[in-house]
Parts: structure tokens; C-alpha cells; sequence
């Protein structure tokens, strides 16, 4: 069984979606982080690729992290966060690599997501404009409204499918929304959420003294859908990672 140092719950490997010459789409699951931070040793997601598609090795680049330190980012395009669970595309060749992130660069990809997040989401539909920096006197942390160093574009967009129904406990009520990310900014959708007051279910950094609610152990989010043109054949292309059994059950909780 795949390890991980966290969420013991959830220790599922993750599945092939799609392989072809070019690309490897995954579905990665809650508690497994995409590539290495130079700190834990838990094994990635990278580690999962490598030992399975030993010849991505050396497609892509490396990462320099901010203590100067030196990471492999074999395939890797785009990542998810740890505690999000969902669907993921790695290059295969190096020139797949280099036309994907192009793609991602211009913001080409669409991507969507699915959330819950705490209280009752007011509008059916809404965008989130709002440039992203750092948080003050923190290294992970991302922020809207007091950030420092360089700012960066960040537009989110959103929809409301359901909420919990009138009259549930205020430390209960919640929605549920499908998220779509212009950009690809870090914690761009957790930060953003929580700038409008609705901070995804179970997020430990951006909503920290909110308790859990629906059944959730895990941060709330799920990469649904990856839209993009194809970097061999330059057809559009569509793919999903089915919604977790955490999702369903939330679903189920919040249709009651």
C-alpha cells in the first residue's frame, strides 16, 4: 500500500486515468503531495511516476526552493496541494512538457474544481478578482488582503449547486460549489474563498478554528476536470478523476 505520513484514513494509491506516448493523467488522492519540498520524506507522487514510468526521469525542470536547496519536478506541469484529491497531467517527453506548460503559462487549460466550504454562499455565481502575494512573516501562507513581496494576477470563478437547508446550526451550514481558476496561483482557490468569508471545509491553514462538518477529515477540494489541447495529436481533450467517497457522502449530506 502506498504510505503517507498523514491522513491514515486515506492511504490510497493513485490511479491512471489516461497514458499515451505523451501524457500520464493520474488521480491523485487526498494526503499525497505531487513532488518533494526538500523537507519530508514521506513518498510523492513523483516517487508513484518515477517507479512506474522510469523514463520521465528526466523530463522537465528543477525546482530551486527558497533556501536554495534544489528539487526534481520529473513531468510536472502544475500541482495540486497535498489535501486535494484529484486529477493530474504529467508530461511524458520533453517536448509534451515544454507544450503543456505553455498552455498552462497563458492560461489555456481550464480547470475545475469542486468544493465545500463553510456557510451559506450567498450567489449562484460569482468572480473572484483579487492579486495574491505572500502573507506577512510566513512562508507558506498566501494572502489577499495583506500580502508582501510580488503580487500576482489571480481570477476565480464560481457557482453555487446546493447549500445545507434553512434552519441547519450556524456552525453547520455549508454549500457546495464547482470552482474554476483563470490562473494557477498557490492556495489561489482556498485563499480566495476565504477572502469572501467561506473558506473551504477543513482547511487547517485559511480557516484554521473552524470545526469540521459533513463528515470531512481532509481539506475539502477536489480537481474535477482538466480541459487542454492535447501536446501530441493538438486535439482538445477533456479529463475527469471520479468525485471521492468523502464528495459523495457530502453531496448525499447536503441534498438532505
Amino acid at each position: 500500500m502506498f504510505s503517507t505520513e498523514a491522513n491514515t484514513h486515506n492511504m490510497t494509491e493513485p490511479k491512471i486515468i489516461f497514458e499515451d506516448a505523451s501524457i500520464i493523467v493520474v488521480d491523485k488522492p487526498s494526503g499525497i503531495s505531487v513532488h518533494s519540498d526538500g523537507r519530508s520524506t514521506a513518498p510523492t507522487l513523483v516517487d508513484w511516476l518515477i517507479a512506474r514510468f522510469p523514463e520521465i526521469k528526466d523530463i522537465g525542470e528543477t525546482q530551486k526552493l527558497q533556501d536554495g536547496s534544489v528539487i526534481a519536478r520529473p513531468g510536472i506541469v502544475h500541482r495540486l496541494d497535498r489535501d486535494t484529491s484529484g486529477v493530474v497531467v504529467v508530461a511524458r517527453t520533453q517536448p509534451a512538457y515544454v507544450r503543456l506548460k505553455k498552455q498552462f503559462a497563458r492560461h489555456e487549460i481550464q480547470k475545475t474544481y469542486r468544493a465545500f466550504v463553510y456557510g451559506a454562499v450567498k450567489d449562484d455565481r460569482g468572480i473572484i478578482d483579487k492579486p495574491l502575494g505572500r502573507a506577512q512573516g510566513s512562508g507558506s501562507r498566501r494572502s489577499v488582503r495583506n500580502p508582501h513581496g510580488v503580487l500576482r494576477e489571480a481570477q476565480t470563478a464560481f457557482r453555487t449547486i446546493s447549500r445545507t437547508r434553512p434552519g441547519t446550526p450556524a456552525m453547520e451550514t455549508a454549500s457546495y460549489l464547482e470552482v474554476f481558476p483563470k490562473t494557477g496561483r498557490t492556495h489561489q482557490i482556498r485563499v480566495h474563498l476565504a477572502f469572501i468569508h467561506h473558506p473551504v471545509v477543513c482547511d487547517k491553514l485559511y480557516g484554521p478554528k473552524l470545526p469540521p462538518v459533513l463528515g470531512f477529515e481532509r481539506l475539502a477540494l477536489h480537481a474535477l476536470s482538466l480541459s487542454f489541447t492535447h501536446p501530441g495529436t493538438g486535439k482538445p481533450v477533456v479529463f475527469s478523476a471520479p468525485l471521492p467517497d468523502d464528495f459523495v457522502e457530502a453531496e448525499r449530506q447536503i441534498s438532505k
